[in-house]
């Protein structure tokens, strides 16, 4: 097996595994359960990728629909089979089949990308890997952005190799590439504002949060301890990183 750039040994291709085995059983779970554990896969995308908001906001949503299903399934008045009975009945029995459909179609669809994401690694939407996309300027880019995954997923790891490797301290010398992110809980306002493009104010409101709140648990932190435009927090959620302690 071929080792990385990185000196990283990859994971085998999803191709070389069992359908099933490599992501397939994403969407056996969401059918067969009538879309109530729709929020397993990215749970599972969360202990094998780390706790990306975008992970965590999907499977906060499909565990609160799968909820509402519950809920109109136990409130729907049914006879001794089991079948729903009366207008109100029917209604509900409805609804709830109507979400479930929903949700296992929804479900399905999200499976697709994350399964993409867990066993084959980043793909480009147009489905070139990355650092193969004939634009030099696009690779680059593209690039990049896979060594800021494969940095988050060594944080979360190893917190501590992370911080001898420094990564997200630009303002310190280093020789590890994280792909340009910074560190939430210890970079200079300087770092924060020039990584994440945001105003030198707003790094700096950042870092007195940090300082009054004792540091951040996870980047999301940051949105809720300081007043940054809602435009600005995609660019941050790329460029930052809280290692935990």
């Amino acid at each position: 097996m071929p080792i990385s750039r990185r000196g990283e040994r990859p994971s085998p291709p999803a191709e070389h595994k069992p359908w099933f085995v490599a992501g397939g059983w994403y969407y056996v779970i969401t059918v067969l359960s009538a879309g109530l554990l729709a929020w397993v896969p990215f749970v599972h995308a969360i202990s094998r990728l780390g706790r990306r908001p975008e992970y965590v906001r999907r499977a906060t949503l499909f565990g609160a629909a799968a909820l509402v299903i519950t809920l109109l399934l136990a409130i729907t008045p049914t006879d001794a089979r089991g079948n729903a009975v009366g207008r109100d009945g029917e209604l509900l029995s409805a609804l709830g089949g109507t979400l479930a459909l929903v949700v296992i179609v929804l479900g399905c669809l999200q499976s697709a990308k994350l399964r993409r994401e867990v066993y084959h690694g980043p793909v480009h939407r147009s489905g070139t890997e990355l650092g193969e996309h004939p634009d030099p300027a696009v690779a680059e880019v593209l690039a990049a952005r896979d060594r800021r995954q494969q940095a988050r997923k060594l944080a979360d790891a190893d917190p501590l190799m992370a911080r001898e490797l420094r990564i997200g301290r630009p303002d310190l010398p280093r020789t590890y590439d994280d792909g340009g992110l910074v560190e939430l809980n210890h970079a200079p306002v300087s770092a924060i504002a020039e990584v994440c493009g945001i105003d030198p104010a707003i790094a700096g409101n950042i870092v007195a949060a940090r300082e009054a709140r004792g540091g951040f648990l996870t980047v999301d932190d940051v949105f809720t301890a300081v007043d940054i435009p809602i435009t600005q927090w995609d660019i941050i959620r790329d460029r930052a990183i809280v290692i935990r302690p």
